[in-house]
């Protein structure tokens, strides 16, 4: 049976709200087995926390860079405790969604630029402290994001997953060669996106995970555009029962089998995050 694993998936998001178990059992049924739930900020740490335990899923705690503006030290500190606290809980998997975000572009100018390049770094550590995998958020921010990576790397190195991952082939490769996997969704199904599509055909195997990032980048079949919006056509949500359907398109990019396909992802994922085992 081919199975699947979402390495990234915000099921507790607002979008989803009441629904949120039909949505898990949607992907159920398409053989979605396990889906890893980032949290964004300390407010949500439980909640991640009680939804993996209830579908049996995995879970990882973190303050996201869009998250860094009203966060404080305190919070940095409640993550330390949380982290603490569940130590021996097998569905904590890493340190995240954490990372850096010069895409929007009040995070790109001082002073948030570098209050969240300070969140980064002092989460890192709590990720070294607690012997824990990280999920990083990489939007424009490759080569900001490896630099901490290799001051603060732990003896044994790092493990942990580069989600939606779109950047070059060298950054790819900086990345693989510090411990990561690279998360590909449903960005890789646009036609358009060729570097993306060329780095999921040519990367190694070994390297590769999939997610959705559900409820956002949703692939193409799922796209609204802002004429048909306009035209009063509905947003479509992303969700992880569209897992099959991006691996797919992975696959035919390798040109290999599906279930080829979806057997060496998930046996990445639990290289990246070892407590899925």
């Amino acid at each position: 049976m081919t199975v699947w694993i979402d390495t990234h998936c915000h099921l507790d998001a607002a979008e989803f709200g009441a629904q949120a178990s039909a949505v898990r059992s949607r992907a159920a049924a398409h053989q979605v087995v396990h889906c890893v739930i980032p949290a964004v900020e300390v407010a949500n740490f439980e909640t991640v926390r009680t939804l993996a335990h209830q579908w049996g899923d995995s879970y990882a705690l973190g303050i996201h860079p869009l998250y860094v503006p009203q966060a404080n030290e305190a919070d940095l500190a409640a993550l330390d405790a949380a982290l603490t606290r569940h130590r021996d809980d097998p569905r904590l998997v890493a340190v995240g969604e954490i990372g850096l975000d010069y895409f929007v572009p009040e995070l790109n100018r001082s002073p948030l630029k570098e209050r969240q390049e300070a969140f980064y770094r002092a989460q890192l550590q709590l990720a070294r402290k607690h012997g824990l995998p990280v999920i990083l958020h990489v939007r424009r921010s490759a080569d900001a994001l490896l630099r901490p990576l290799r001051e603060l790397a732990p003896p044994s190195g790092w493990r942990g997953i580069a989600h939606a991952f779109n950047c070059s082939a060298q950054q790819a490769q900086a990345f693989i060669g510090l411990g990561f996997k690279l998360g590909f969704g449903g960005a890789v199904t646009y036609a358009r996106a060729l570097q993306l599509r060329r780095l999921a055909a040519e990367l190694p195997l070994d390297a590769l995970v999939l997610e959705t990032d559900a409820p956002d980048i949703p692939p193409h079949w799922l796209y609204v555009t802002a004429e048909q919006r306009a035209a009063g056509v509905a947003h479509r949500r992303n969700e992880p029962g569209e897992l099959p359907r991006i691996g797919a398109v992975v696959a035919e990019l390798r040109g290999m089998a599906v279930d080829d396909l979806a057997l060496a992802t998930s046996r990445n994922a639990v290289g990246a995050l070892p407590r899925l085992a």
